[in-house]
């Protein structure tokens, strides 16, 4: 059975690539996109997603969210993610207009119509979600797993130690990841470690979909952005789209149960998230001073390539004969 998915979305270059696997892949059911602003405008999110769902003939409902984090100033990633949010692409667009409903409201109707446990998949600033947490518990008790794309348990992107979606609004992360509900986190530690090979973007740029040929225009203009990881030599990183590969191969991924933490003090560590790995207790713990710490599945190892060949065969038709 398909596994019942709602994706809440800033949509920016990842993030459409992402949205083309969820809206294409078998195993997954997209039920509905939430959108909030993040990598752009809300205004251009919402009018993204939509464009990227017609490209991959989805009609699952779009909702736009909130403007703004819970606390700070609205803010972006244009320099990353180019004019318009998704990589200087001039998308057609879409017929249809979002949803009337605010994306709160959007995810309550969904999760209740729901006859099974809803996977929510965050691949954005966690400011809707944190909303919805704090308006709905009871409906938020049915949601099955919130899988995230935030976080690391090393360096930072949006800052030396924070990564951009908990960067931007540190608070709404803490409120989803302190949560009762199940959490696993993508963070940057497999999210720079999964790229596709030129040769690859090439396959998905001479297909015949139109959903194929847009990820190898996405994954161009990823390549212009010269961002990988040192021992990658060539090609484009998945980003957020390894996170919509998660849901359906788990396997690919090592996985460590662990306490997070996001940090909220204002200064050089604002957003880090505070992954604790140790085997033993410390001495803060040792005199009780520690307080505790919700845990969360977090993402640690990455078979890359797999990960990769898993996009590639989805968006050009051959997910089915892997199951």
């Amino acid at each position: 059975m398909p596994i019942p998915v709602i994706a809440d979305v800033d949509t920016g270059v990842d993030d459409a690539l992402a949205l083309l696997f969820l809206a294409t892949h078998p195993g997954i059911d997209l039920r509905a996109v939430t959108c909030v602003a993040g990598n752009a405008s809300l205004e251009r999110v919402t009018q993204n997603t939509l464009d990227v769902l017609a490209a991959a003939e989805c009609n699952a409902p779009v909702a736009a969210g909130v403007e703004r984090p819970l606390i700070e100033p609205a803010r972006d990633a244009g320099s990353y993610h180019g004019v318009g949010g998704i990589g200087n692409l001039k998308l057609p667009r879409s017929p249809r207009s979002a949803d009337t409903l605010h994306a709160v409201e959007l995810l309550r109707r969904e999760i209740e119509a729901s006859a099974e446990p809803v996977t929510l998949v965050s691949l954005a600033p966690m400011t809707n979600i944190a909303l919805f947490l704090r308006l709905h518990p009871r409906t938020a008790a049915a949601i099955g797993r919130i899988v995230v794309m935030g976080g690391s348990a090393s360096g930072g992107n949006a800052s030396a130690v924070a990564e951009f979606n908990v960067w931007h609004d540190p608070e709404a992360a803490q409120i989803v990841l302190s949560s009762d509900i199940p959490t696993t986190l993508y963070p940057l530690d497999v999210f720079n470690r999964v790229a596709v090979t030129e040769q690859q973007i090439s396959e998905l740029r001479d297909a015949a979909s139109p959903r194929a040929r847009l990820a190898a225009a996405l994954l161009d203009y990823q390549q212009t952005l010269g961002d990988l990881p040192a021992d990658i030599a060539s090609g484009a990183k998945l980003g957020d789209a390894g996170t919509a590969c998660f849901l359906v191969a788990p396997e690919l991924f090592g996985i460590e149960t662990v306490p997070v933490e996001v940090e909220l003090a204002s200064g050089f560590t604002r957003g880090q998230t505070v992954v604790d790995r140790r085997r033993r207790a410390g001495e803060a713990e040792e005199h009780n001073l520690a307080t505790p710490v919700s845990r969360s599945d977090v993402a640690l190892t990455v078979d890359g390539k797999a990960v990769a060949e898993l996009y590639l065969d989805t968006l050009l038709g051959r997910a089915a004969r892997r199951q």
